[in-house]
């Protein structure tokens, strides 16, 4: 009588090693890095002076890494248009996350760096106001009209790269015709809204949010 085959073939020995390496899926494995993060606030109150009081914030700004926050908090009339360019300059080449918080007026000057920020933090009660800049000139009189020619030029495009399109085309040139232009926070926030950028909301004290009112 012939001998039937076996029901359960034993396995070849390659077969059994290739089970053997095969371990059993036990879920994926975190990695993790963990990276310091800084939040620095400076306050900018009171009038801009020359730039060598702000070396430590030309710095900071220039030496921050991308998981730092910088806070500019603003309450400024202006003042020196080569500080504030230099301060804008910084912050657009900074590699941390810079933030402008208008706490009272940003005149002049002041109110360029606020729209440099990359995000804005409107508080209440609040204001901006943009003019043409003003200064002095020295020399003989055609010097003066090639001064004068130049910084007007030079003028006209900072205010197009820094204020577009918060202020409109028209805005800039009646500014630069010598009209002087005023807004709120509640101007301030609409348009800052239409350019998708949504300005921070400040939380005021002991105030309830809507969902909590719906408990």
């Amino acid at each position: 009588m012939p001998a039937s085959a076996p029901s359960h073939p034993a396995n070849s020995a390659g077969e059994e090693a290739l089970d053997e390496s095969v371990l059993p899926f036990r879920g994926l494995v975190r990695y993790e890095r963990q990276l310091p993060i800084r939040q620095i606030s400076y306050y900018l109150s009171g009038g801009l002076l020359e730039a060598e009081h702000y070396t430590e914030l030309f710095y900071t700004l220039r030496s921050a890494s991308e998981t730092d926050i910088i806070y500019l908090h603003l309450n400024s009339p202006g003042g020196d248009f080569d500080t504030g360019l230099q301060i804008i300059n910084n912050m657009l080449a900074s590699s941390a996350r810079v933030v402008t918080v208008l706490e009272a007026r940003a005149y002049s000057m002041a109110a360029f760096i606020f729209l440099a920020g990359e995000e804005r933090v409107v508080h209440d009660n609040c204001q901006l106001m943009f003019h043409i800049y003003s200064g002095s000139f020295a020399g003989k009189g055609n010097e003066q009209q090639a001064q004068v020619a130049a910084l007007s030029a030079w003028f006209e495009k900072v205010m197009a790269r820094l204020c577009s399109p918060f202020l409109s085309p028209a805005e800039i040139q009646k500014i630069l015709k010598g009209s002087d232009i005023w807004m709120d926070s509640d101007e301030i926030r609409r348009r800052l809204h239409k350019q998708g950028k949504q300005p921070k909301a400040v939380p005021r004290p002991g105030r309830k949010r809507a969902d909590e009112d719906a408990i």
